[in-house]
């Protein structure tokens, strides 16, 4: 059997952002926003992160594109047959590199700039890279907004982001990131600003896209329904650290973190007969400002015992088939 190389490893991934540094003092606390991070992305496949605000989901997917630096740790893409190690690149490396992975916000509303016009927008990344002249981007972008379900393209392209809906504005988004045919994408939260009754469309847009332009996708969200129906793999994040990994379908049906069995039990299910046991932990997110080296859950945890609290954080163990979890008592 064929063994297909990732196209996307992240090995030990650290950011930490200091708080109380000076001209002539050196910093002495640090948000450890993410802290030893590591998985991995096959071509064609979708990664979905998943924890609640502050866990450092969208700090990882800027890393991945290189919006910051990371402190510590590797990040290696397989672009045009070759190994790319991404925490190296300076200058023009830089810019070659962000033709093969392309970021998606969260926030339509301010990730358009409103003195442009949807065109300029779509196009902006073609004319950086240099790709065509005036009338192949013209073609490219009315290829893109059709695809995205922005038609007939000639109504759309000079307008400004202001005439357009939020559901019209976030497929503008998604055209802009896919119009120079990246590999990758970060897709933060894409649909959490818009209304319920257009969700589903977004997201099936997006699998559609994925399948017809061979995208890989880092799918950042806080909700689980969303992750399942978006992604072949799922990883909990918890202040800065992964906890649990596996196929979606596998950490979702049988969890084995307590941070991940009380997120499961929060889901509302739409059944008034059916009852979920819910998973009591205490308190709320701790700070992660200098955070002691013990189990990052420790302090909520209805499991916490000794061995949590005298040694560091644990590792992930794969506990079945590819089924990781970061816990000393799982």
């Amino acid at each position: 059997m064929t063994v297909t190389a990732p196209l996307v490893r992240v090995e030990g991934l650290r950011k930490l952002f200091p708080l109380n540094q000076g001209l002539l003092r050196p910093a002495t606390s640090f948000i450890h926003a993410v802290d030893g991070v590591s998985f991995a992305i096959a071509p064609g496949k979708s990664l979905a992160l998943v924890g609640e605000s502050g866990s450092g989901k969208t700090t990882t997917g800027k890393l991945l594109v290189r919006l910051l630096h990371p402190t510590d740790g590797q990040i290696v893409m397989r672009l045009n047959d070759a190994d790319v190690a991404v925490t190296t690149l300076k200058g023009d490396r830089v810019r070659a590199f962000r033709r093969h992975v392309q970021m998606i916000f969260q926030d339509p509303y301010e990730s358009l700039n409103p003195r442009r016009t949807i065109y300029d927008t779509v196009a902006e990344p073609l004319y950086v890279q240099g790709i065509g002249n005036v009338l192949d981007r013209q073609e490219r972008v009315a290829e893109l907004l059709t695809l995205v379900g922005l038609t007939p393209p000639s109504t759309f392209m000079f307008r400004f982001p202001h005439e357009l809906s939020g559901g019209q504005r976030q497929r503008v988004a998604i055209a802009r990131a896919l119009v120079i045919n990246p590999a990758f994408v970060v897709a933060d939260e894409p649909t959490s600003m818009l209304d319920v009754s257009i969700r589903a469309s977004v997201m099936q847009l997006m699998q559609r896209l994925a399948e017809h332009l061979h995208v890989t996708y880092l799918y950042i969200t806080h909700d689980l329904a969303v992750a399942r129906y978006m992604s072949d793999r799922l990883a909990v994040m918890y202040l800065g650290k992964i906890v649990e990994m596996g196929d979606t379908e596998e950490v979702l049906h049988h969890p084995q973190h307590p941070y991940t069995q009380a997120l499961l039990s929060a889901v509302p299910v739409p059944d008034p007969g059916w009852k979920r046991t819910p998973i009591e932990i205490k308190g709320g997110v701790s700070k992660p400002v200098n955070p002691p080296p013990r189990c990052r859950f420790y302090d909520r945890c209805p499991l916490a015992a000794k061995i949590c609290e005298d040694n560091d954080h644990p590792p992930l163990e794969d506990k079945s088939a590819g089924h990781y979890v970061a816990c000393y008592r799982a």
